[in-house]
């Protein structure tokens, strides 16, 4: 049996072989250390701190195949691409996969063939991989972004609440990861894992290299303004403009175009191999300015971004935080700014109550399904088909939230979207219309042309659909997406639903109690991230009290309370305080804890 100082050695040479570092830093080394002589180990650092070497390492310094759990099919790719250029045996099994590419990657699993396996939580649902589990050898399951266990985690996934049942099939140790999470998240990270008298990491919250600015906004064209000499001014480096929906990435990409500062838009809403070019182009430096929704930045280590601006409030200050911490991973001096009008927090608010239905919402949508299908049949149904028969109970977003509290009360069972057809998003512009309709004359259908020379008004983004379409068609209407002028996408508005179990609507077995609490969490949350905004202390002091780190002080050389007029980014910024400001956000903090306990 090795000492513990000849695994140690083994993961230094894995290290320095592989990953190209001489040595561990931040906490890596007690946390590897700890996975090496069998313990569960939590660890707790900000992005850019090294998380994934806490893992990735052991994973090839003990025998044995590490599971990897991760939340977003991107950031599986992200990694594993990473760690096969530098030859490490490694896969992804996500549900982009066909049933013979899965069934293969299981097999080179049970074999021994790989170091290390990716799956997003959902993957232990599978029958396929839940019979196969026994037979894997699995020495160590790693989980990352682990405050998505926590129902009080700014990120909850119900499908990761079953990992405490995987956990207890696997005889081998646990290590948990995340770069956001409150001490009450992190006792519940533990309790719903199972940990075992854990090794706990926190480390490096405090970036010293960070600077914090929060700037007023008076309207939308103030705050394309304010960015626009934010981005001139951020001397040199890249830096990445974060917004809340893909439409508003559309809108600010455009906006700083037109005033002659090149930036590219990033979100979901575009093709996976755009996505992929356009990430690469950052990656390099022909890009230096990226709009994007969240979608963007997980996984992605580059180390020269200067700034990070938000152009609106995020909704928790774990999210803020995390996304803002993708400045300065080179330690070199980086700003994070986030644009602040106090509107933004009713955006907030809606999205809380679309998520967060009321009881009689849920019930009406169960009434429906009901009325719909006996239970155990199959059945595909949308929200807004759910919320016109409501008689006005539930708007269609509430809706779908509503299926999703039935599925997470295993009243019914979500089967994932019905056979999706093309649709299009026009994203040509007024001034280029009779160019882009003599491109889309190569397609040669008529009626297509016809309902795309309709579709074509000033607004920027029309969409389609296109049913029936040929595959000449589709695949001319795929050269024009890669020329710019359209977006092609597959997609449905209905979901396959099968209903478990026959109830009474007004008796389900739901835990309302628990969806109280999470709902009172979220405006909570909300309440804390717009008391950072009108914040008069110091804002790293701020923050750091907020994840509990015992080294904030109540100075700070890094914000722009505490560095006062010298702290001016650009001309004419100023904080936003507004008359009351500080005691409203106090208030709002109030009446949040009052109304959660």
């Amino acid at each position: 049996m090795p000492t513990t100082e000849a695994r140690m050695a083994r993961a230094r040479e894995v290290l320095r072989r592989t990953f190209g570092y001489d040595d561990f830093r931040g906490g890596q080394a007690e946390a590897i250390r700890g996975t090496l002589t069998g313990r569960d180990v939590l660890v707790l650092m900000p992005t850019g701190g090294g998380k994934s070497l806490c893992y990735q390492v052991p994973a090839l310094a003990m025998p044995g195949l590490t599971l990897v759990v991760s939340p977003l099919i991107s950031l599986m790719h992200d990694q594993v691409d990473a760690l096969k250029r530098k030859g490490v045996p490694v896969a992804a099994l996500h549900s982009g996969m066909t049933a013979d590419e899965s069934s293969a990657c299981i097999a080179a699993a049970g074999s021994g063939a790989l170091e290390m396996l990716y799956i997003a939580p959902e993957r232990f649902d599978s029958t396929a991989f839940s019979d196969a589990l026994p037979h894997l050898p699995v020495g160590l399951l790693a989980v990352d972004e682990a405050h998505c266990i926590s129902q009080w985690g700014y990120d909850f996934r119900p499908s990761y609440l079953r990992l405490g049942e995987v956990r207890d099939r696997l005889s081998c140790p646990v290590i948990a990861l995340t770069a956001t999470a409150t001490p009450e998240v992190r006792r519940d990270i533990e309790l719903r894992l199972r940990l075992r008298n854990p090794v706990i990491i926190t480390r490096g919250f405090d970036r010293r290299n960070l600077a914090w600015h929060v700037l007023r906004v008076d309207g939308n064209a103030h705050r394309i303004t304010l960015l626009r000499d934010l981005l001139r001014a951020r001397g040199g480096g890249s830096a990445v403009v974060y917004a809340s929906t893909r439409r508003s990435v559309d809108v600010v990409t455009d906006q700083l175009n037109r005033t002659g500062l090149l930036a590219a838009g990033y979100h979901a809403g575009i093709a996976p191999d755009e996505r992929s070019r356009l990430q690469d182009r950052f990656m390099n430096g022909t890009v230096r300015v990226i709009v994007a929704t969240n979608a963007f930045g997980m996984g992605i280590d580059k180390p020269d971004v200067r700034m990070v601006a938000h152009v609106t409030m995020s909704s928790n200050l774990e999210g803020y935080y995390q996304e803002a911490g993708r400045a300065g991973r080179d330690g070199g001096p980086s700003n994070c700014v986030l644009l602040h009008a106090y509107a933004d927090r009713t955006t907030h608010e809606f999205l809380i109550s679309q998520a967060y239905p009321p009881r009689r919402a849920v019930q009406s949508v169960f009434t429906t399904l009901a009325a719909m299908a006996p239970a155990g049949r199959r059945f595909a149904v949308s929200p807004a088909m759910l919320a016109a028969a409501s008689a006005g109970a539930c708007m269609p977003r509430q809706a779908e939230s509503s299926l999703r509290i039935l599925a997470e009360s295993q009243l019914v069972r979500m089967l994932g979207p019905e056979r999706a057809e093309p649709h299009l998003r026009f994203i040509v512009q007024p001034d280029r219309a009779v160019s882009a309709l003599r491109a889309m004359n190569r397609a040669g259908d008529a009626e297509l042309l016809r309902r795309m020379a309709v579709a074509l008004r000033p607004e920027p983004v029309r969409g389609g659909s296109l049913r029936g379409a040929g595959r000449t068609v589709l695949a001319d209407l795929a050269r024009l997406h890669d020329e710019g002028w359209v977006e092609l996408r597959r997609t449905t508005g209905m979901l396959m639903v099968e209903r478990v179990c026959n109830a009474q609507p007004a008796r389900l077995p739901i835990d309302w109690k628990s969806i109280d609490s999470r709902r009172e969490r979220e405006v909570l949350r909300l309440a804390r991230m717009q008391g950072y905004a009108f914040a008069r202390s110091c804002r790293r002091a701020y923050v750091l009290r907020y994840f509990g780190d015992p080294d904030a002080t109540d100075r700070c050389t890094g914000c722009d309370n505490c560095l006062g007029p010298a702290a001016a980014l650009v001309p004419g910024g100023r904080p936003p305080r507004g008359p009351g400001a500080a005691r409203l956000a106090r208030e709002l903090i109030a009446e949040a804890h009052r109304r959660w306990s």
